[in-house]
Parts: C-alpha cells; sequence; structure tokens
C-alpha cells in the first residue's frame, strides 16, 4: 500500500517539476551554500541569486528582505513592534543575544561590486544595480554573509537552550515588485512578502542534530563532525529549518502527501495519532485538493505560534477534551496553516484575511463533520458546578463569535482588509482570524454549504502556487453562487460595522405571523429567522435588504417562538432582543436568574451573577462579602455591580456599588462616553465611617492607530462625601460632610520605552477651589538606563479651611475624595503608614510640615544603577498662608520591582539629614503595592488590547 502511494506522489511530483522547468524562463533561480556554526551560532552564506525582471518597468535598484537583521538594535522596526506591545526584551537584550546580517560583498555576474544600503526598517536591502535591468531580461548576483542567529527568547526564531535551531525567513529574498516594491519590515507577524524562487540549498550543520524542513531533502550525507544536506524548492517562497539535537521528526506517508511532523501527544498513542493524521490529510485534501510538493512540514515551533487559544492552553493535566480531540484539531490547524502558507501566494500583510477565512471555515467545517456534539467546556460541561453556566451549553464552534465579540464589545473590531501590522495584537491573533472563518460559515448557511466548499476548492486548485489576489477568490464565489453575495465582501469583509437586528413586535393572525424585523446597525446583510417548538426547529427563513424596519410575512405553523439567528452562525453584536414568544401577554419579558459567578451571556435571561468577594484595611479588617453584578464575560452597555460585605474587626456591613452605561461612537476621535454613578462605605479610623456618591461623566479620544497607546480623557465628577465619627476621638477640624465637583483631563501615552502622562485637574467647593498640574515622563535609553522624572505644581484660588485635610501634601495626601487605595489612611505610624502613593508631591521621605494650603511645586527623579535598583531624588518648594516659601529635598535608593505595582524606597538624606544613621530607620522605608486582582491581570492583558 505504501509503495504504491509512494509511487502516486513521485508520479505527481514529476509531472510538477516537468511543469516549473516549462515555465523556468520567467522564474528566479537562487542556490545557496550555508554552513551553521554551532559555537558563535551562526550561518555563513555564499548566495547566486539570478533576478528576473518580470514586470513592464527597466529597474535600477531591487530590493531584498533581510528579515535576520531585524533583531540587530533596539531601533528596527521589530524593536518599535515589541515596545508597542509593553515587551522590552529585545531593548534589554545582551549583543550577544541579539541576531544581524553582516554583508561581506554583493558582486553582479562580471564581478563588480553592487554598491546596497539599508532602508529605515534596517531588515530590508536595496541593491543600486550597475547597469538597468530591463523587461524580461535577468541579472546575477554574489553575496557573501553571515547571518548571526538570535536567541529564541525574542521570537522563536534562533537557537534555544537545548541546542536546537529554528531557521525562519533567514538569507536575503527578493522583496516583490508589482508597478511599486512591497517592503515590508520584521514585525514578528509571519507575513514574509516575497518573490517566488526555484530554490537549492547546500546545508551544511553538525552530526550531532537531526534536520526537520519544508523543502524536499533530496539527499543528507553524514560526514565526521557535520552533514550535508542537500535541500531543493521548485516554485517555493522561503525555506524553514528546523534542527535538533533528538530525531524527533517523523514522516507519515498518507494517502494523499507525506507529511513530516513532530507534533505528538503523550496521552494518544503513537498508533491512533497516525490514524488521526490520515484523517486530516483526507480531509484536506477533499476540501483543497493535491498538495503540490513533496512533503507538508507541520511542525511544534509553527503550532505555539498560532495555539489553539482558550481552554486548549491549559495544561494537559486539566485540559477537558479528549486527547484525540485535542491533537486533531491541534494537528489540523497547524497543517492548514502550512498548506496556505506554502502555496497560496497572497500578500499576507494585506491580504491576510483569505487565508484566515479559508483555515477557520475548515476547522469549523472539521468539527461539525467529526465532533457536532463537542461542546465548548468538553468535559466540564456534565460536571455539578458547570453545568448550570450558559458557557457550558456552548458549541465548540461557538468560541469563533464568542472571541471575535471581545473586541467588537470594547469597539476595537478592524475590518477583516486592515494590514496585519495595524492589527491590535488580540484582533491579529484571534478576534478578525476567527471572524474570517466565521464569515465564510455565514455565507455558506446563507448559500448553502455546498456552493462554497466547491468554490473554497477550486479557488485553491485555480491558484495555488501563483500570485493570486482576493479579487479572485471573490470572483469564484459570486460565479457560484445563485443568490448576490455583494454584502459579504462589502459590509462584512470591507468594513467593522456591526451586524444587530432585533424583533420589534410579532403580529398574530390565524394562518401567518406579521413580524417587525429592526436593524438596529443598519448593516445590510441577511438575517436568518427560526420557528421554535420546544428545543426544535420548525421552520428557518432568510431575510434581506433590512436597512431600517421591515414588516415580512411567514406561515404560522407550531412554533412557540421566534428566534433571529437561532443557531448563532452570525457574529451579531447583541443577541439580548433576538427572540420573541408567541404566548402570554409580556411576549419578550425575560426570567430573572441568579447564577453563581461569571457567565458568557445567555439572550434567554436577564442574568445577575453572584461571587464571593473580600477586602481589606486595617480598620474594617477581613471584608468577606457577596458581589452582585450583571457583567458578563463580554461587555455590555449598562452594568450594574454591588458587593455588600461585612467588616470583621467592625462589627458593620461596608461596601461599594456602581451603575455604569458606556456609549461607543466612531473606532478614533471621540470614541466612547461614560456615564457612572457610584458610591461606597469603609471605615477610615476606628468607629468612624465615611461613605460617597459620586455621579460622573467621562469623554474618551484616541488616534486613528488602534495600536497606539496614546489617549485621552475628560472627566467630570461631583464626589459627595458622609463622615460618622466616633464621639471618642478628638472632632475633626472639618466638616464631616463635603462635596467636591471635579473636572480633570488626562493626557496619556503609556509606552514602554517612552511614557508621557499628564492632566489638568481643577476642584471647587463650599471652601476652597483650587488647581493642579501633573506631569510623568519615563526614557528606556539605548545603554539601557533609564530615567523617571515626574513634576506637580498646585495652586489655591481661594481657601476657607482651617486644616490641612484638604491641602497639598509632600508625601502622603490625605485623599479626601477617597480615590486611593490606603491600607490604613488616617495612619501616621506603623507599617501601614509607611505605604505611599505617588501623587501630589511624591516625597518619600516624612517631613516636618507636609503640608501645604497655597501652592506647591516638586519635581521627583530617578534612574537606575542597576537592573531595578535606582537612586532617586525629590526637589520642592511649597507655601502655606502667612508662611515664607520653603525649599525641601529627600534622596535615596528605590528597588523598582514592578513599577507602580510594586517599589520599596530606601531613605538616604533630606531635609531631616542623614537618615540612614537616624533611630527608628526601619519605619523610614516606604513601599507601593497592588493588591487588586483587576489591576494586576492589566499587567499581562494590556499587550493584546
Amino acid at each position: 500500500m505504501n509503495s504504491e502511494v509512494l509511487r502516486t506522489i513521485k508520479c505527481k511530483q514529476l509531472i510538477f517539476l516537468l511543469f516549473c522547468g516549462g515555465m523556468a524562463y520567467a522564474q528566479h533561480s537562487n542556490s545557496l551554500t550555508a554552513t551553521l556554526d554551532h559555537q558563535t551560532k551562526s550561518i555563513n552564506i555564499q548566495q547566486e541569486f539570478i533576478y528576473v525582471n518580470s514586470s513592464k518597468d527597466t529597474l535600477e535598484t531591487l530590493y531584498f528582505n533581510d528579515w535576520a537583521h531585524a533583531y540587530s538594535d533596539k531601533k528596527t522596526a521589530l524593536a518599535k513592534r515589541f515596545a508597542e506591545e509593553f515587551k522590552k526584551s529585545l531593548h534589554l537584550a545582551k549583543d550577544e543575544e541579539r541576531g544581524s546580517t553582516e554583508i561581506f560583498s554583493i558582486v553582479d555576474s562580471e564581478y563588480r561590486g553592487l554598491i546596497w544600503q539599508r532602508t529605515s526598517g534596517k531588515d530590508i536591502v536595496k541593491f543600486i544595480l550597475n547597469k538597468p535591468l530591463l523587461p524580461g531580461k535577468e541579472a546575477k548576483f554574489f553575496i557573501t554573509y553571515t547571518v548571526k542567529l538570535p536567541s529564541n527568547k525574542f521570537t522563536p526564531y534562533g537557537y534555544d537552550n537545548r541546542n536546537g535551531y529554528y531557521l525562519k525567513d533567514w538569507y536575503l529574498t527578493p522583496a516583490v515588485y508589482d508597478g511599486t516594491w512591497q517592503l515590508y519590515s520584521n514585525k514578528n507577524l509571519e507575513d514574509l512578502y516575497t518573490e517566488i524562487t526555484d530554490t537549492n540549498i547546500n546545508f551544511i550543520f553538525p552530526d550531532s542534530l537531526y534536520i526537520g524542513t519544508n523543502y524536499n531533502e533530496v539527499n543528507v550525507t553524514s560526514f565526521p563532525g557535520k552533514q550535508y544536506a542537500s535541500l531543493k524548492g521548485a516554485n517555493r517562497k522561503s525555506c524553514d529549518i528546523i534542527l535538533n539535537p533528538s530525531n524527533r521528526f517523523i514522516k507519515h506517508v498518507t494517502g494523499h502527501s507525506i507529511v513530516v511532523t513532530d507534533i505528538r501527544s503523550n496521552n494518544y498513542p503513537s498508533v491512533l495519532q497516525g490514524i488521526s493524521i490520515n484523517k486530516i490529510s483526507k480531509f484536506i485534501h477533499e476540501n483543497l485538493g493535491d498538495f503540490p510538493y513533496e512533503q507538508l512540514l507541520v511542525s511544534e515551533v509553527d503550532f505555539n505560534k498560532n495555539p489553539l487559544y482558550g481552554l486548549s492552553q491549559l495544561p494537559t493535566f486539566i485540559r477537558p477534551y479528549d486527547a484525540q480531540f485535542q491533537f486533531e484539531m491541534k494537528f489540523l490547524k497547524t497543517a492548514l496553516i502550512s498548506y496556505m502558507r506554502e502555496t497560496v501566494f497572497l500578500n499576507p500583510r494585506k491580504e491576510k484575511w483569505v487565508s484566515d477565512a479559508l483555515v477557520n471555515y475548515l476547522m469549523i467545517k472539521f468539527v461539525d463533520q467529526y465532533y457536532s456534539n463537542q461542546k465548548l467546556l468538553g468535559k466540564l460541561s456534565n460536571l455539578w458546578g458547570f453545568r448550570s453556566f450558559h458557557l457550558a451549553d456552548m458549541d465548540f464552534n461557538e468560541q469563533y463569535s464568542f472571541l471575535y465579540m471581545l473586541t467588537a464589545r470594547k469597539n476595537l473590531d478592524q475590518a477583516l482588509t486592515t494590514p496585519n501590522d495595524s492589527l491590535i495584537k488580540f484582533n491579529q491573533k484571534i478576534a478578525n482570524t476567527y471572524k474570517a472563518g466565521l464569515g465564510l460559515a455565514y455565507l455558506a448557511d446563507y448559500l448553502g454549504q455546498d456552493k462554497v466548499d466547491k468554490s473554497v476548492k477550486e479557488f485553491y486548485s485555480s491558484y495555488n502556487l501563483k500570485e493570486v489576489k482576493p479579487k479572485n477568490f471573490e470572483d469564484i464565489i459570486k460565479k457560484n453562487a445563485d443568490k448576490d453575495v455583494d454584502w459579504f465582501f462589502d459590509a462584512y469583509v470591507n468594513s467593522d460595522e456591526r451586524i444587530d437586528f432585533k424583533i420589534k413586535k410579532i403580529i398574530k393572525e390565524e394562518d401567518s405571523l406579521s413580524v417587525v424585523l429592526k436593524n438596529k446597525t443598519g448593516t445590510n446583510v441577511p438575517i436568518s429567522l427560526f420557528g421554535i417548538n420546544g428545543d426544535s426547529v420548525v421552520s428557518k427563513y432568510w431575510f434581506r435588504d433590512i436597512e431600517s424596519t421591515k414588516t415580512i410575512k411567514i406561515p404560522r405553523t407550531t412554533e412557540e417562538r421566534l428566534v433571529l439567528n437561532y443557531d448563532q452562525k452570525i457574529p451579531e453584536f447583541n443577541q439580548r432582543d433576538n427572540w420573541k414568544t408567541l404566548s402570554g401577554f409580556l411576549s419578550s419579558n425575560k426570567k430573572l436568574k441568579f447564577q453563581f459567578f461569571k457567565d458568557s451571556e445567555d439572550p434567554y435571561y436577564n442574568q445577575v451573577f453572584y461571587m464571593p468577594v473580600a477586602s481589606f484595611n486595617v480598620y474594617d479588617g477581613i471584608t468577606p462579602g457577596l458581589r452582585f453584578t450583571n457583567k458578563t464575560l463580554l461587555e455590555r452597555p449598562f452594568i450594574f455591580d454591588f458587593a455588600p460585605s461585612y467588616a470583621l474587626k467592625e462589627k458593620s456591613f461596608v461596601g461599594f456599588g456602581r451603575f455604569n452605561y458606556r456609549k461607543y461612537h466612531r473606532k478614533s476621535g471621540m470614541y466612547v462616553t461614560n456615564y457612572a454613578l457610584r458610591g461606597s462605605t469603609f471605615h477610615f479610623q476606628t468607629n468612624s465611617r465615611y461613605s460617597t456618591l459620586t455621579p460622573s461623566i467621562g469623554f474618551g479620544w484616541r488616534s486613528d492607530n488602534l495600536i497606539s497607546n496614546k489617549r485621552q480623557s475628560l472627566v467630570l465628577r461631583h464626589v459627595n462625601v458622609f463622615r460618622t465619627i466616633d464621639p471618642a476621638l478628638d472632632e475633626l477640624e472639618t466638616d464631616p460632610d463635603y462635596s467636591v465637583f471635579n473636572v480633570r483631563y488626562n493626557s496619556y501615552n503609556t509606552g514602554i520605552i517612552n511614557y508621557f502622562n499628564w492632566f489638568a485637574d481643577a476642584q471647587h467647593s463650599s471652601d476652597f477651589s483650587k488647581l493642579a498640574f501633573n506631569l510623568e515622563y519615563r526614557k528606556l535609553f539605548q545603554n539601557n538606563r533609564q530615567l523617571n522624572l515626574r513634576f506637580f505644581a498646585g495652586k489655591f484660588l481661594r481657601n476657607k479651611t482651617n486644616s490641612d485635610f484638604f491641602s497639598f501634601a509632600l508625601d502622603r495626601p490625605t485623599d479626601y475624595l477617597f480615590d486611593y487605595n490606603y491600607l490604613g489612611r488616617s495612619e501616621d505610624s506603623g507599617i501601614v503608614s509607611q505605604q505611599i502613593i505617588i501623587a501630589e508631591g511624591g516625597f518619600k521621605s516624612k517631613l516636618e510640615n507636609p503640608f501645604a494650603n497655597d501652592w506647591m511645586m516638586t519635581t521627583n527623579a530617578s534612574f537606575n544603577l542597576w537592573r531595578w535598583i535606582e537612586l532617586y531624588g525629590d526637589i520642592g518648594l511649597m507655601k502655606s498662608r502667612n508662611q515664607d516659601a520653603r525649599f525641601v529635598y529627600d534622596s535615596g535608593i528605590r528597588l523598582n520591582l514592578v513599577t507602580d505595582y510594586f517599589e520599596l524606597y530606601f531613605p538616604l538624606y533630606s531635609t531631616n539629614g542623614w537618615e540612614l544613621g537616624q533611630p527608628n530607620y526601619d519605619e523610614k522605608i516606604r513601599f507601593i503595592v497592588t493588591i487588586s486582582p483587576k489591576t494586576l491581570i492589566g499587567l499581562f492583558t494590556r499587550k493584546w488590547f
């Protein structure tokens, strides 16, 4: 059997090679001799390249991709991309960990040297030709260079700490010229855009390593200390090579192709893995057609770059899926991505949505075909404690719409045609790829799956191994469709407009139903309407051209309720108003459902979630409580959130609550308005309680570039404070109750290399009016030194108070608006009094008379001596009424373990003198600590959104 398969495959390859040989006159030719130096982690390359000018233009310059050089320094396009994603590993890297390309010579066929230079991104090389290259002519070049490989701590590319290597986009390849040069720098997006070449590589590597590659291994010969691999790729893009100290790759000869893979599962027998690989190979062949090369590389490293996001990323021992399902989905996704990357030659930076659509559509189809009953939570769906969740009812394929909605509900969704390097990370990795596949499934549901399946296979068979455009895919879809599908490309693919319909009302007649449908967003796409009896579908209809409101009439049969988008094949923005029952007076009322812990959104219930919470301060002690909220896993416009709690130390009820309504507008400019009413009540001293009630309205602005970390906001709020004070304590010098109207304008640019934030703040109450300005600047320099600067200025316009409760503070603001998370806000001794929140003066030493009731100006600075050990210094001028202005200062050592979240300050010298030698020095040490889970989680999620 296997020998027959091999003969069939070799016959196909022979035909393919003969075909390629017949068209070789128009093909670039590339020959390399590459020697891997295991000691220096570098590759010495001698490259002969024949460039064929297949354009209609005369070329005086050529451009080649040199993506290995993207790791060379801190100013490359890759380094800048990392900074946008809050990753500074490449910026802080040691020189020996970086990658680079050193070009020694570039000569033409007459052995004349070429002038060459790097473009601004540094990983594209410009060749200036000695003579113009005419259309249809070719030019030969000889290039000698060394590629120093980077550590794989930045990206999967390079060498690892187990003496393995992953080589991808590692040699010079020609950029694409289609009338203009398509020049794309390496931004770790897996989207090298290069010309098709016929490539022969003689690769020399240590004999201690085993090779895996996507090219045809013509011959691998061993010699003492080294091995020679002869690799060939006809009509190919770049060559991937994976080297390991152990032989991890296994060749599977299936009925349709040879698969080379190192993907395996410890919990799934190897024999069954082989059966699954055959099954997947057959599925791909049936839906796409023949793989045109000798072998398909399906590697673990490729999977790790594009994993199955979600529950499948949990540790193996707690994953809720069967081993077979996990293995097959992992292998299928990696194989499909490799299939597309190797054979469908789209512009991967601007046209990736087509390959994403094909990959994810086939994954959806695979699950429908082989695992139609698979639940999103897997085995957890049947366990007590989980089965009551709506999430447990969701099918596995419903994750595509759900994960796309994570950014759509945050007003961060982007059109499928958005260039790859303009997508926020979550959209680039997950949301847009899922939306693309879901779109084809939506189209298949509307047209009929056979028509979309036919189009997919026809597109692949017609355009694999050819330069192709999305228009070619669109033309095939339209040719095979029996309905108008312009809406799919105009409204779904090319737009970020949301889809949202509702059933406005139903008029019941004896033998028919008149249904009024409303298009809430105006996005003109088809919508499905289902008639449901119990859990059974008794009717289904499609309706189009509902631009606003439309009344449609359908036969009345046995329907108990009508539901829009019942099977959730359409990524609809809001499904909470998609149904109406045909019985009862209040036909659209939903039942109230109380549920433990947060869940996904169930359109058939008004959900209220409850969950335990706990907080702590030194007066209330540990404060357990029960939180009630309607906040689901997906963001929603209106939120209520209440957490009544019991203070064990004060033996009384405390807690917080809020109503919040968020209205998103455009993607850029003023993009959001937020209305809120918040309240809280806790203790600020023993047996002394404060309560706040704060209505507010906020406006947010952002730029067209959603990747940018720049934001602006304007917040107007009226803070009302009510206090009850223990009679046994000294009376406060201020009225217990007060109100403050506060306006603050914020400007943020929270980059990890350049950080620049400022705000202007105005406050007005019956007793005072004040203005404040705060600026923070951080700069991570090329030498890895970081400078932190902060400036604060505040001035009272009027002040009728007789205490310092509302005054500016040098080191520990009184927090009369109760904004800060103090562990002990009224303490002046003990460990909690050493907590510091950098606000107002921002000093770290405790100085005498730290308050100013007229004006204050301070500057705080620090720079690092070694890694997270920094030297800090603060200076300031402050003035109170009827007093002279004072100059104050302090300095010391800062342990900046996690900036703004966990820091320690050790004062050395200040206005108080040498603090290090003074009594009770341990009481002078200050700390910043953040214990809010939401705030800490934000450290990890900020790079995704």
